[in-house]
């Protein structure tokens, strides 16, 4: 457990929120982009730490949360059929579609399988060669790379029954759209270090000029985030509007070269569709023609599935910031992790799953 107690430690924990306490003179709104961030500030009550000062507010880094409900029924769609294989990461069993979820598909008698990895479904297809093999990929710019992986190794050895069901999304641009969306009041963000281990953080230095607000890159436990605060903190009161690396231990300004590069070969980037947001200009990606053959969407004539979300889920603002869980009506009622409205109760990283876990019933 080295690198992850030393992170934990009471005593440092303390000492950066008494020095939070001291530097602060005037409030703050900032925006955690991640939802492991969300998640690990609720289970450590980091918030309940810091100054009335501060506010820190929830954003829609959860990928699971912010997959399309039409992405939802199109996998539920082809996961159905009796010839496919689809396969996904666990925590996209129970996010609810416009009428069930995968995990009833897997109930009704539909071949679902929880994989840990794409080269998990990429061996399965090579195993099962008169099967079709989906593998649901979704996610931020962390688990691009291996799905693209996957498909430079399928295109190379001539796998024929393999396909991405394609639910990629990219962070910089969601911030500029929290940024510009009206009523926004966040003034500083913590970017997510998993994203910029591998993309770096130059994407954000123009976003932080243009707008004027200190982005900091920091990582997930209490220390991190606590010192990331402290430095977002000291830099709004020093009006300084600059990107800094708080998670050297994993990123570097330019981020990961080769992942990029894998990126670049199999994805172009497109305009996307965020779950309760809406479409937000370059902030997916997409498979390039020359890989259309790998396309789940086009192999099984899925791509002009369109859904209603329910009017009751308020998702779209949590994931905004601009509400919390608990101002929800359903919350922890109509919706629960056992029966949810929206993916922010199922997902692993959801806000409202981890309000509903850590007991959180107040503001």
């Amino acid at each position: 457990m080295r690198f992850v107690h030393e992170y934990r430690k009471a005593s440092g924990v303390n000492l950066l929120a008494q020095q939070i306490h001291r530097t602060v003179t005037k409030p703050w709104t900032i925006m955690e982009v991640c939802g492991g961030q969300t998640h690990s500030i609720i289970s450590y009550g980091v918030d309940e730490l810091l100054p009335p000062e501060v506010t820190l507010v929830h954003g829609p880094g959860c990928p699971v949360c912010v997959t399309p409900l039409e992405i939802i029924d199109k996998a539920i769609i082809v996961a159905s059929r009796p010839d496919v294989i689809f396969t996904s990461f666990g925590d996209m069993m129970r996010v609810p579609g416009s009428m069930k979820d995968l995990l009833t598909v897997k109930a009704e008698g539909g071949d679902v399988r929880i994989v840990y990895s794409p080269l998990d479904a990429l061996n399965i297809a090579i195993q099962n060669p008169k099967k079709k093999v989906v593998f649901f990929a979704i996610g931020f710019e962390t688990t691009a790379p291996a799905n693209a992986l996957s498909l430079l190794y399928a295109k190379k050895e001539g796998i024929t029954n393999y396909f991405l069901l394609c639910s990629h999304v990219r962070v910089p641009p969601a911030i500029r759209a929290i940024i510009q969306s009206p009523g926004n009041t966040i003034q500083a963000f913590l970017a997510a270090g998993h994203v910029c281990t591998v993309m770096g953080y130059e994407e954000y230095i123009p976003l932080a000029q243009q707008f004027r607000v200190p982005i900091v890159v920091t990582g997930f436990e209490p220390i991190d985030i606590l010192s990331g605060v402290l430095r977002t903190v000291r830099l709004l009161e020093e009006g300084k509007y600059i990107v800094v690396n708080h998670y050297k231990r994993s990123v570097t300004r330019e981020g990961n070269k080769e992942a990029k590069k894998i990126l670049e070969t199999v994805f172009e980037i497109v305009d996307w569709k965020w779950r309760g947001i809406g479409v937000i200009p370059e902030s997916g990606y997409s498979l390039r023609p020359e890989y259309e053959k790998f396309d789940a969407e086009k192999i099984f004539n899925v791509e002009n599935i369109v859904a209603q979300e329910s009017e009751v889920c308020i998702a779209g603002s949590i994931l905004q910031g601009a509400k919390k869980p608990v101002h929800c009506p359903a919350f922890g009622t109509q919706c629960t992790p056992d029966h949810p409205l929206g993916a922010p109760m199922v997902s692993s990283e959801g806000a409202c799953a981890a309000y509903y876990r850590s007991k959180r019933s107040v503001l």
